[in-house]
């Protein structure tokens, strides 16, 4: 197991990778890249949740949640960086998601996935209905600034593309300390043996609880930064297409890397841009074709590629 120091030392290093990439990467990609790592973080929550052995199939709850934080904030209250809106949405999100992990944390299977679905869709209808939150065509967000600085509308995807990697960055490394903390084992001994872990004495709600909460905090700063890339928001974001979307990400990932579910999103973004423009009305065939030769040749995920190397690399 990699000690907390190693995980920081490489996190810090990828994520300055990461954003080094952003000036040499052509413009046209920066937008589909900060939209795999905004569609990533959320399905990072749903992996963490995988790993307890549960997923919720109501990630646009949260998806929404912080991307209409950052939305009134941006427009009600006059706050303008980029960086405050998306922490702003990542807390409101988890806060707004409090009260219900105690609720989801007793269900298991398919009852935890179509709760959480529920209240997603509960608020889906609660949007369309809300004028004052713009109803079914939702409404805009002004460009943010970075930092107190003005932003061209030049540099807007690259500015948004630099703080994505850096949340992104962030996110990854926290989650990587924290999956290979006690509390995250732990985790992972609920999903092989639920029982067991109760006869240790682990609380397994409060496992669950947690990992909810976690997952709430990533959706959350997930629809914080698609909306600032989108300047949009509208009700769809909490649809249950959306949710599933996510899901089909956290499912191409894997449960065994952090970093396999931003490899998946990236590879879902850029079959829809090409599907899109080449199969317009068919591009939903190809993105279940995909999945269904991802799930036969990996059906661990994207991850297990990694679980496989450094398993041989130990064994060495």
């Amino acid at each position: 197991m990699r000690s907390h120091a190693h995980i920081l030392v490489v996190g810090l290093l990828s994520t300055l990778a990461l954003m080094a990439l952003g000036w040499v990467l052509p413009k046209w990609t920066l937008f589909l890249c900060t939209m795999a790592m905004s569609h990533g973080l959320v399905s990072l929550g749903i992996v963490i949740l995988m790993r307890s052995g549960v997923v919720s199939f109501g990630q646009g709850f949260v998806f929404a949640l912080g991307g209409y934080t950052t939305a009134f904030m941006a427009n009600m209250w006059g706050v303008t960086d980029a960086l405050v809106l998306t922490l702003g949405g990542g807390l409101a999100a988890c806060a707004v998601a409090a009260p219900f992990a105690p609720l989801l944390s007793r269900y298991r299977g398919i009852f935890f996935a179509m709760l959480s679905l529920a209240i997603s869709m509960v608020l889906y209808g609660i949007l369309v209905k809300t004028e004052s939150l713009g109803g079914s065509d939702g409404f805009n967000v002004s460009r943010p600034t970075l930092l107190g600085m003005e932003v061209t509308a030049e540099r807007a995807n690259w500015m948004l593309y630099e703080l994505a990697a850096a949340v992104v960055g962030v996110a990854v490394t926290l989650s990587r300390i924290y999956v290979q903390s006690v509390r995250g084992l732990v985790s992972l001994a609920v999903r092989e043996a639920e029982l067991r872990v109760e006869y240790l004495g682990a609380s397994v709600s409060q496992a669950i609880t947690v990992n909810y909460l976690i997952a709430a905090a990533l959706g959350g700063l997930g629809g914080a930064l698609t909306v600032l890339a989108l300047g949009h928001i509208e009700p769809n974001f909490s649809y249950w297409t959306t949710s599933g979307e996510f899901v089909f990400v956290a499912i191409l990932g894997g449960y065994h890397s952090t970093v396999a579910v931003f490899v998946g999103s990236l590879l879902v973004e850029i079959v829809r841009s090409f599907s899109n423009l080449y199969f317009p009305n068919t591009w939903q065939m190809a993105m279940g074709l995909f999945l269904l030769v991802v799930i036969r040749f990996l059906p661990q995920g994207l991850g297990s590629l990694w679980q496989k190397r450094s398993s041989a690399s130990e064994s060495r």
